[in-house]
């Protein structure tokens, strides 16, 4: 190929140069035993595994196809240290070295995995994921300290569901390393800052998802110890909900993502403002239930001391006298007429018998009976009448009012509303009520003298 710049010089294409590093490659090796731990593992949809293999130095890439895996007698997982029968390739279109898996073996669980098992055995053998240890997140926090990128998807989703949920709640962003050689280091010197400033009333340890290399700073024993040592409560989100590091067993509370983590600390607003509107409903009907039963209660009473009143009662009494006397002047007209018709009668009668004696006779009897009629009317009207004026007298002598209209008065405690009879029920300077036969007066003790001849 002729060089841009009209040389003789030869100039490899990304193709040309592909090909022939495949060529070299393929040439080069005879298939291979190697072991290494598997890591970023996925699943095609067309049957074929893509994985890395590594060691504490390196890792490569790996492929192995529908048909190989098939012969599998395990399903490989991530942490799995493997003894791989490979070949290697080169994969032209991205130019990647890669080794094609032609069989794979278990070859015992890897050592990040070991790792991970035996920290997690140990801090639970010390209680580190005890619930009982574990501190209560606060309900309506003010203030929440965020241990992340700052520059993460982590922190964004954060932010966008706390501005939704619960804009009200101030953020606090502690920025650190979420991967790499030091980022366990930076986690536990962000966590002490905040713990330090002590101005958050929770915190939340985040990041989003990654391999298993790209969260193993949240498996670092010395931030799981500075977790479960903190004053201030810890909420550990990291990665996807299938991910689990040291960081969420000995932190307070574990989120499956950082968008779910926003959610468990914020409440929802519009949920507190229905929760409040029904709450302020039920408290201005137990008023007005309250209000309207004393309302009852006190017409009632009322009503009662109507009753009581000695006016009243006089008035029920004459209302008894007047209708006791409409009665008995029904039962005397009642009587009268059956008088009359029987004089009729008889009247009749003699003009049919006509005999002058019998006649004069019944005349005789006529005048009798008349006269014991009238004599029985006096006597049933008078009777009744005199008996009704007499308790009439009684019911005057006694009623107070009576008392009153002839200058007495009665004085009565104002606060008890108890009647006073004696002069050691007041002290000069006290208030009571004097009630007349027309109205009260509200007066004030001035002076308290005793009756010698009572002592």
């Amino acid at each position: 190929m002729t060089s841009p710049s009209g040389g003789n010089r030869d100039v490899y294409s990304i193709s040309r140069l592909n090909a022939e590093a495949r060529a070299v490659l393929d040439g080069s090796f005879p298939l291979l035993w190697v072991e290494g731990e598997i890591s970023n593992l996925v699943a095609a949809r067309s049957g074929h595994l893509y994985f890395s293999l590594k060691d504490a130095h390196a890792q490569v890439r790996c492929a192995l196809f529908r048909g190989k895996r098939q012969l599998l007698r395990f399903n490989p997982a991530n942490g799995d240290l493997v003894l791989a029968r490979v070949r290697v390739s080169f994969y032209e279109p991205r130019g990647e070295f890669q080794l094609t898996i032609e069989s794979l073996e278990p070859a015992g669980a890897g050592d990040a995995q070991r790792a991970f098992e035996e920290l997690k055995r140990r801090l639970d053998a010390e209680g580190l994921f005890d619930s009982t240890r574990k501190r209560t997140l606060p309900t309506h926090p003010r203030r929440i300290g965020v241990i992340t990128s700052p520059s993460g998807a982590a922190i964004r989703d954060v932010l966008h569901v706390l501005r939704r949920r619960a804009p009200q709640i101030a953020v606090t962003i502690i920025p650190a390393l979420v991967q790499g050689r030091d980022a366990a280091a930076d986690l536990h010197a962000a966590l002490q800052t905040a713990i330090a400033r002590n101005d958050c009333d929770v915190l939340l340890l985040t990041r989003g998802g990654g391999s298993i290399e790209d969260l193993a700073a949240f498996n670092d024993e010395q931030l799981a110890r500075a977790i479960a040592a903190s004053p201030i409560p810890v909420v550990s989100a990291v990665g996807h909900e299938i991910d689990f590091t040291i960081a969420d067993f000995v932190a307070d509370r574990r989120a499956p993502t950082p968008s779910a983590a926003a959610e468990l600390l914020s409440p929802d607003s519009d949920a507190l403002s229905r929760v409040l509107a029904r709450l302020q409903q039920r408290v201005l009907s137990a008023m007005q239930r309250q209000q309207a039963a004393h309302q009852r209660q006190l017409t009632l009473l009322d009503a009662r001391l109507r009753r009581a009143a000695p006016a009243n009662r006089l008035r029920q009494q004459q209302q008894r006298l007047d209708r006791l006397d409409l009665q008995l002047r029904r039962i005397l007209e009642s009587r009268l007429g059956r008088e009359r018709q029987r004089l009729a009668a008889a009247t009749r009668q003699l003009h049919l018998l006509s005999p002058q004696t019998h006649l004069q006779q019944l005349g005789q009897q006529l005048q009798r009976l008349d006269g014991r009629l009238h004599q029985a009317a006096r006597t049933a009207i008078e009777r009744p009448r005199a008996r009704l004026e007499a308790g009439m007298r009684q019911l005057n002598a006694v009623s107070p009012l009576a008392t009153m209209q002839r200058g007495y008065s009665v004085l009565r405690d104002p606060a008890t509303q108890r009647v006073i009879t004696q002069v050691a029920q007041v002290s000069a300077g006290d208030s009571v009520q004097v009630l007349l036969v027309d109205g009260r007066l509200d007066v004030v003790v001035q002076k308290v003298s005793p009756d010698e001849r009572s002592g």
